[in-house]
């Protein structure tokens, strides 16, 4: 199914209850209301306390925007439904009240049609409604009150009559902040925190602002003294961060790591953060013989550690690619020589026929990994065609007859072990980027996914560039070089 991107007209709109409906009703009114429109924003719930000839009333209530392409009577209709559907629904659960959703203002690109609803309440200067209107909306500007902005006319209310309620507060009193309680046994943890968190992020590259599906793990390092950590405020950060990152002009996936981990460190009231970012971007290339426009998808790494303000970040890509087993490859070569031998060929001729034509041999899949700790700017795309070009071959999502023939004779004629690769990622790296300095943290790593065994074949070496180079002129360097680990947590 498609999805809709019509909605044009924004509709501010309250939902109100009894103060002893419950906040139930009027999420689950939300929940329905987004059946037939789009939420863009919602406020706190509040409760406020209404004048009226009988006295003094109380509601519970929230508002929102939502964005509807229906035109106003379907609208009303609809959302008349809904109430409907509140009561009969209220009525057979019993812990939550009816509902009532009102029209507040509407706007849309052709001027404002309010009038064009009977279920719209006339705001005036003074109503508590503007406070929860300010949350979402402050720089609109509502017909009827001569250009004043909602920001505006939300300091014309009396604070006495309107009572925010904070969205984690449960509706009773909690006795006790159990994380923060003391632990039966007695002992640091390392890492705390929550793995596999899904998020869509926007990043700005090569000019283009451009969405990107972001998996995250955020650690904490947990003191003896306390039982455990918040979990949810880890959601929180992400959430706040990834708002800040939709205005800013540009960012990067090692800004967005960094960024996290100093805020963890700030709002768990911890001392050591860990941070990593996986996340999906498209890259654009040419297949080799047809030149046909393909898109392929990488993915960029981001990893930070944090202790209060000294952060160490990681930057760098995976790739996917090719390898042909050099093992297997050199037995097939001596078989053939040896059923030439048994047609009469000479072992020199044998060996020009066999040098002649591509050697058979098992392949496999393989992913590589480069990561590169330096505050010098690197292309992430740049080092996928880095890592690609140490494999036996780069892969394609769509190949022609020609393509494919290209990439696996390309592959048999450049047989790889996972050690063959990471050596020349590193040997590429030094010769490509004579420009990153001596203290520049390299990791390389192949995972071969074997296709004629069960188990994976894995090589990686990390370590200094420095050391690095010394090593490829015959040199030997001082002592042992750091893993991804030890160079993270040196700095903090």
């Amino acid at each position: 199914m498609a999805s809709d991107n019509r909605h044009q007209n924004s509709l501010f709109v309250l939902l109100k209850t009894s103060p002893t409906g419950g906040r139930d009703g009027l999420l689950l009114a939300l929940q329905y209301l987004q059946v037939r429109a789009l939420l863009a924003a919602v406020s706190s719930f509040y409760e406020i306390t209404v004048d009226t000839s009988e006295g003094e009333s109380g509601a519970l209530l929230l508002v929102c925007c939502l964005q509807s392409d229906l035109p106003a009577g379907d609208f009303e209709k609809f959302i008349n439904s809904v109430e409907e559907r509140m009561r009969i629904e209220s009525a057979s659960r019993g812990n939550f009240g009816p509902v009532q959703v009102n029209i507040l203002f509407h706007e849309n690109p052709d001027g404002d049609i309010s009038g064009a609803f009977k279920k719209s309440i006339k705001l005036e200067a003074g109503s508590p409604l503007w406070i929860p209107l300010e949350e979402i909306t402050g720089r609109s500007v509502p017909p009827g009150f001569s250009g004043r902005s909602v920001m505006d006319l939300a300091t014309t209310v009396d604070k006495g009559k309107i009572r925010k309620i904070r969205h984690d507060d449960p509706g009773f009193p909690i006795e006790r902040d159990v994380q923060q309680g003391k632990p039966r046994v007695s002992l640091d943890l390392s890492r705390v925190g929550v793995t596999n968190l899904e998020r869509i992020i926007r990043l700005v590259r090569n000019g283009h602002r451009s969405l990107f599906y972001a998996q995250m793990d955020l650690f904490a390092w947990l003191d003896r003294r306390r039982a455990g950590v918040h979990m949810s405020r880890f959601n929180d950060e992400i959430e706040r961060l990834v708002e800040e990152i939709t205005l800013e002009a540009s960012s990067s996936i090692e800004a967005i790591a960094e960024r996290l981990a100093k805020r963890i460190v700030q709002s768990q009231r911890v001392t050591r953060s860990r941070v990593n970012v996986r996340a999906k971007f498209p890259l654009r290339k040419f297949t080799p013989l047809s030149r046909k426009r393909v898109e392929e998808l990488y993915t960029f790494i981001g990893i930070s550690a944090c202790n209060a303000d000294v952060v160490r970040t990681v930057t760098g890509v995976e790739v996917e690619g090719m390898t042909v087993c050099p093992c297997a490859q050199e037995m097939v070569k001596s078989h053939s020589m040896k059923l030439l031998a048994e047609e009469g060929y000479d072992a020199k001729e044998a060996a020009r026929i066999v040098d002649l034509l591509p050697i058979a041999s098992h392949n496999q899949r393989g992913k590589g990994t480069l990561l590169l700790g330096t505050d010098r700017s690197v292309s992430a795309e740049q080092l996928v065609h880095l890592l690609e070009a140490s494999m036996s071959s780069e892969t394609y999502e769509l190949l022609k007859r020609p393509d494919e023939f290209y990439v696996v004779n390309k592959a048999h004629r450049n047989p790889k072990f996972a050690e063959d690769v990471v050596r020349e990622i590193l040997g590429n790296l030094v010769d490509m980027y004579p420009d990153l300095p001596d203290n520049t943290f390299v990791l390389a790593r192949q995972e071969n996914l074997e296709s004629i065994h069960q188990h994976n074949a894995f090589a990686e070496r990390s370590g200094t560039l420095g050391a690095i180079r010394l090593e490829l002129t015959g040199g030997r360097p001082q002592g042992r070089q750091p893993s991804l680990e030890e160079w993270l947590e040196s700095g903090v």
